[in-house]
């Protein structure tokens, strides 16, 4: 009998109460053997004056421990740690010890990609990451506001559809600066644009289904399309965006599902799709009948000219699955996205979303709606583009000044990143990897290629930072390049010296 029994029971978690902490005390002497099995416990009485607690306190510790299948009451003889924990095995030399492992489930294959992580304090370089700094709180905090005086059912179980003044005003928005036309039955809100593509995969492809996507292009939803089961299918890019031809040579051996482009500024390239490609696909699609998913992810970012309309805009047949997001004009942190296209695929859908998602955060959407009818939204993407073709024009220079002789590149005619090519044999993952340790992130062609080889290229972005960071960021690159000593600007006598060439 353990009539001393001293437990450590302040050692449990403070925020349980003193009978729980007690029995989670008795727990952990079970489970480390100096509880054996069938020792007889304390009485109630001895075991509080023990603990300098009340005795009532122990009695319900107790109460517990019976419940838990840990220890049992025999009348008349006193508590007693049960003879058979299911939990618990006899170790050799008779003491009772905690052997239970941790079951190993047969799970199915998971992600095998990832996006870049950005480390503490590391300057990210990473194109569609908008400014934080630029969020327009105040404007939003006051819709926010409205929203929960006026929209009291945005608290409730609602649409898994979207908020319906959200829908609405979205619907006008994209009419008015896009071109496309849509009922608010052929609109679907998500959480970003990534859930659009996932349950555009789960209703499109089935085990085994062919989908085809660019040679170059965004992982997260080549993920997404393998998650529903479809067998990928790369299909080359050009200047002139996705090679059709070869897209309907495929479909000459194969029954196609869909197709997966970023036709305004091709993911990562940045090149515009033509519209002799553009009229060509949406004929392609018609014809063999599969759908075109059209990721625009960032639309609203065009510096040169006015932006080129969405292949949605002129699909008559509708092969069109639509997909943007309002993540790039506002912040990651605010889940909208969305998905346009035929009833019937929107439907689908939308009845998938109601199992992982239920519905999306209709308070939020209501807001935006609010800030989309009085022109806030509007005013702040026409600020944001201002403010990032001034950083683009500094950031670009900066890169020729300082990386002239590293990196060539055609100035794209929109978007929020660049894509630059690697000169002088230079390999692109170990200069993304010493910039890493630089301070610098950057994503090389190898983690957007979807053969995933070391290419000469890489993606710069230029949003997030403002033009002093910018500058900044570029030196710290510059000082990563694996050659250094042999760019162009630091050239001494006018020879230029190339050191630790990487062939």
């Amino acid at each position: 009998m353990s009539e001393t029994l001293k437990l450590d029971w302040k050692a449990s978690p403070a925020g349980l109460t003193l009978a729980k902490r007690i029995s989670e005390a008795v727990i952990v002497e079970i489970r480390r053997g100096r509880l054996a099995a069938g020792a007889k416990l304390p009485s109630t009485r001895v075991l509080s004056q023990t603990l300098d607690v009340h005795r009532n306190t122990v009695v319900s510790a107790y109460e517990e421990l019976i419940a838990q299948g840990y220890i049992e009451a025999r009348p008349g003889s006193g508590t007693f740690v049960l003879e058979d924990l299911p939990h618990a095995e006899v170790s050799s030399c008779g003491r009772q010890t905690h052997t239970t492992q941790r079951v190993e489930f047969d799970l199915n294959p998971g992600p095998a990609l990832t996006t870049p992580d950005i480390p503490l304090g590391a300057i990210p370089l990473l194109g569609g990451l908008p400014d934080l700094r630029t969020i327009p709180t105040q404007a939003y905090a006051r819709a926010l506001r409205a929203a929960i005086r006026n929209g009291p059912e945005c608290f409730d179980y609602q649409s898994p559809g979207g908020q319906p003044r959200f829908v609405s005003a979205l619907r006008k928005s994209l009419r008015d600066s896009r071109g496309v036309h849509a009922n608010e039955n052929e609109i679907l809100v998500t959480r970003g644009s990534q859930q659009a593509l996932f349950l555009a995969a789960k209703a499109l492809a089935r085990p085994h289904s062919v989908l085809a996507v660019e040679s170059s292009g965004y992982p997260p939803a080549w993920e997404s399309f393998r998650q529903a089961g479809a067998s990928l299918r790369p299909i080359s890019v050009d200047a002139e965006g996705l090679v059709v031809s070869e897209l309907a040579d495929l479909a000459q051996r194969e029954k196609i599902c869909a197709v997966y482009v970023t036709p305004h500024h091709q993911y990562p390239t940045t090149v515009t799709m033509s519209g002799t490609r553009r009229l060509a696909l949406l004929d392609l699609a018609r014809q063999k009948g599969f759908a075109v998913i059209e990721d625009d992810y960032d639309h609203e970012y065009h510096f040169s000219n006015e932006p080129v309309l969405p292949l949605a805009s002129a699909d008559e047949a509708g092969v069109v699955l639509h997909v943007g997001t309002l993540s790039k004009v506002l912040a990651p942190g605010f889940r909208i996205g969305y998905a346009v296209g035929s009833q019937t695929l929107i439907d689908h859908m939308t009845k998938t979303r109601r199992y992982i998602d239920r519905q999306g955060d209709h308070l939020s959407e209501l807001a935006l709606a609010y800030m989309l009818e009085d022109g806030e939204l509007t005013a702040h993407i026409r600020r944001m583009q201002r403010s990032y073709e001034k950083r683009r024009e500094v950031f670009f220079s900066a890169l020729k000044e300082h990386l002239g002789d590293a990196l060539s590149f055609k100035t794209p005619m929109g978007g929020l990143a660049l894509w630059a090519k690697v000169e002088g044999g230079i390999s692109a993952l170990e200069w993304s990897e010493r910039s890493r340790d630089a301070g610098v992130i950057i994503q090389p062609a190898a983690h957007l290629f979807f053969d995933g080889c070391d290419h000469p290229f890489v993606r710069l972005g230029f949003a997030r930072l403002e033009e002093d960071e910018l500058v900044d960021a570029i030196l710290r690159l510059k000082s990563a390049h694996p050659s250094a000593c042999g760019l162009r600007s630091q050239r001494k006598d006018g020879q230029a010296r190339l050191a630790n060439r990487v062939e």
